[in-house]
């Protein structure tokens, strides 16, 4: 549900660059329709830089008007925001109760929503307040609960454009890896135990079951198949520089590096018997100079 409908309507701003920074928060979140009641000083050459080449359009569009009240004309919600309690503002809104009990529901039926935002140093009287339907408070650390202009716009057009959506959002990003077969894992297990058996990590006796630990701590946590190749490769590279090292040791000549294939695409169907023919192979004794 696009925010086409919303105003965000500022009563007195005091600073263009924050007019600016609201621009460009409202782009952010999809918001279009910006009214300025009596702003104080507004330089449009001061605010276009916060807002950017791409929200200055919004700047150009905004609306400058005399008074809160026609500020206010054709709307079916008016919301104002206010960092104080006290008196008469009693029921205050949280930014999401806003947005998912009164804001999206009077825009799905078509309805205009302006959301009013005070001057930077004292926020909305009651007089002003008077003219809203409900009142909004953003929760902030006590030792500080004023926010900046552009902040609180921001944190209100989030909460509006993130239920719009429908559904929960969720990144894009590259096809997340799938998950480790059983004979993978098993491969895996099995790598690990010669490369620990030949750099003199496992026991002698029973090897199997000192592999126990290792198989509960990998079963912890879901491996992938892109971390399964990587664990792969450092096995790999592990016997590879104990074999190096038994022949310095007065072994036989090592096995040349294997290449390097920590991202292959498919699986390597003799991993698991190649690693299970190796599990008996002599530890390096690493003692021999």
């Amino acid at each position: 549900m696009p925010l086409v409908n919303l105003d965000i309507v500022l009563f007195r701003p005091k600073y263009p660059e924050n007019i600016g920074s609201v621009a460009r928060a409202m782009l952010n979140m999809g918001a279009k329709n910006l009214v300025l009641v009596e702003p104080q000083g507004f330089d449009l050459e001061k605010a276009a830089p916060l807002a950017t080449f791409h929200a200055r359009h919004i700047l150009d569009a905004a609306r400058i008007v005399p008074s809160l009240r026609q500020a206010l004309l054709g709307t079916a919600l008016v919301i104002g925001t206010t960092a104080r309690t006290g008196g008469w503002r009693k029921g205050l809104l949280s930014p999401a109760g806003m947005a998912q009990e009164h804001v999206l529901p009077r825009l799905a039926e078509g309805g205009r929503v302006a959301l009013v935002f005070g001057p930077e140093d004292r926020g909305l009287t009651n007089e002003e307040t008077s003219l809203c339907d409900h009142l909004v408070m953003i929760p902030a650390h006590p030792d500080c609960t004023s926010l900046n202009l552009s902040q609180a716009v921001l944190i209100l057009l989030y909460e509006c454009f993130q239920r719009s959506l429908g559904a929960p959002f969720a990144p894009k990003g590259p096809p997340t890896e799938r998950d480790a077969s059983f004979e993978e894992r098993d491969a895996l297990f099995a790598s690990m135990q010669v490369a620990l058996a030949a750099i003199g990590f496992l026991k002698d006796q029973n090897p199997d079951y000192w592999m126990l630990p290792v198989r509960r701590f990998f079963g912890r946590f879901r491996l992938r198949r892109n971390e399964f190749n990587l664990l792969m490769g450092v096995c790999r590279q592990v016997r590879w520089v104990a074999s190096r090292a038994g022949h310095a040791a007065g072994g036989p000549e090592p096995d040349q590096p294997m290449p390097d294939q920590s991202m292959p695409n498919q699986p390597m169907p003799d991993t698991l018997e190649r690693c299970r023919g190796e599990r008996q192979a002599a530890p390096v004794d690493f003692s021999k100079k």
